[in-house]
């Protein structure tokens, strides 16, 4: 009589497993419950809920300008493509990023290209501001990523450092500035429009620290 063969079920990871341990090499492979935020942080799962209206509103803005750029100005063909929500590898964490933006590489980018931008929309919440100021600004360094912007709604700035080599150079934006980067010869980012469309869902969450 023939033995039944019982095909093990694949775990599906969502919010009830947050904290949990976990290796790169499991992360990668995982299966996750959508809905929600998943990174690997210094080999803990961590799940958080995903961004709020006032935070993709602005963030889809941003993709509809780049995307603009691209398609339009004489120069928009050095944007190679730009997403949002994308995972990024950083040694053997994995962060979410908002938004990631390749440049100059002259052909649609592969898993192992590191974003030559990444954006970030701040959350409310220190924890969230010291994540995304300094420990996000250092592990993107250490990958090669050539500039970090980090889109503040609260205080109406615009943080941008910008890497090379050894060297950071930071400058902070506010909202009656358009920001221009070398990154993206003739790309315009108009701050005041950008941040008017976070401040019209107000309201959406408890006030920032």
């Amino acid at each position: 009589m023939a033995t039944a063969t019982v095909k093990k079920r694949t775990p599906v990871f969502g919010p009830e497993h947050n904290g949990i341990v976990m290796t790169p090499w499991e992360f990668d492979r995982a299966e996750f419950a959508e809905g929600w935020r998943y990174e690997l942080i210094r080999g803990v799962l961590i799940v958080s809920s995903t961004p709020l209206r006032n935070e993709r509103d602005p963030n889809q803005y941003l993709g509809f300008l780049l995307l603009l750029y691209q398609e339009t100005h004489p120069q928009g063909s050095i944007l190679n493509a730009t997403l949002p929500e994308e995972v990024v590898v950083t040694g053997e964490s994995r962060r979410r990023a908002d938004r990631v933006i390749w440049t100059g590489l002259g052909r649609l980018p592969t898993r192992e290209d590191v974003p030559s931008i990444i954006a970030e929309f701040v959350s409310a919440g220190r924890r969230n501001w010291l994540r995304d100021y300094e420990m996000k600004r250092d592990e993107y360094r250490a990958i090669g990523v050539q500039q970090y912007w980090i889109i503040n709604r609260f205080d109406h700035t615009l943080t941008v450092y910008t890497f090379s080599g050894t060297k950071t150079r930071k400058r902070v934006y506010h909202q009656n500035q358009v920001y221009k980067t070398e990154l993206l010869p003739g790309f315009e980012l108009p701050l005041a429009r950008l941040f008017a469309l976070a401040d019209r869902w107000e309201g959406e969450e408890a006030t920032p620290p």
